[in-house]
């Protein structure tokens, strides 16, 4: 895995999925986006919808691929590049084995989950029957803000959560600031 001088065709890519993050992010999803080119063509897109569409595979790369696989005809994707912003975990990048992607470019490391050499490399197993180039960091700084900023409100929103629920405990009426909702069931910390 390698982080390369940015590419302007791999940071336009690059842009195009941090704008499907910012889907994910409107819509109550860790912001993580995913966009699958073909010669320079954008095929498919994706953003993340576990929790959205209760199942646990919709991250964006496996949304985008499924996209891709449909409208293409064919689950293999020789000639396509998968642009996504977070480094892929165990599950998405033997999808893009599968898949026999050309390469896999990321945004951000992911050291608690990623496998394309934070925590494993997969995609450098010389056992495996394909192999994906893959390539690092290509506009990591955007995506990892995108991503902090989402875990500090939600970890902010989680601590609010606690305090009400020690006020009400305590006897104090329940008092939700003004123009906020906290629903309980939406932010489990």
């Amino acid at each position: 895995m390698l982080d390369a001088p940015l590419l302007p065709s791999d940071e336009y890519a690059m842009r195009l999925a941090l704008d499907q993050a910012q889907n994910a992010l409107l819509v109550g999803e860790v912001p993580v986006g995913a966009v699958l080119m073909r010669q320079g063509q954008v095929i498919a897109t994706g953003y993340n919808r576990p929790i959205t569409t209760h199942d646990p595979t919709a991250h964006a790369e496996i949304v985008a691929l499924r996209h891709a696989a449909t409208l293409l005809g064919n689950y293999r994707l020789p000639e396509c590049e998968l642009f996504v912003t977070l480094e892929p975990c165990a599950m998405c990048a033997m999808a893009m084995m599968h898949a026999r992607l050309k390469r896999v470019v990321f945004a951000a490391h992911d050291p608690k989950t990623g496998v394309a050499g934070s925590v494993l490399d997969l995609f450098g197993q010389p056992q495996l029957n394909h192999h994906t180039a893959v390539q690092g960091g290509v506009l990591a700084d955007a995506s990892a803000q995108l991503l902090r900023d989402f875990f500090a409100e939600r970890r902010e929103l989680a601590r609010r959560r606690r305090d009400l629920a020690r006020a009400a405990a305590a006897g104090a009426p329940e008092q939700i600031p003004t123009g906020e909702a906290i629903h309980l069931d939406d932010y489990k910390p």
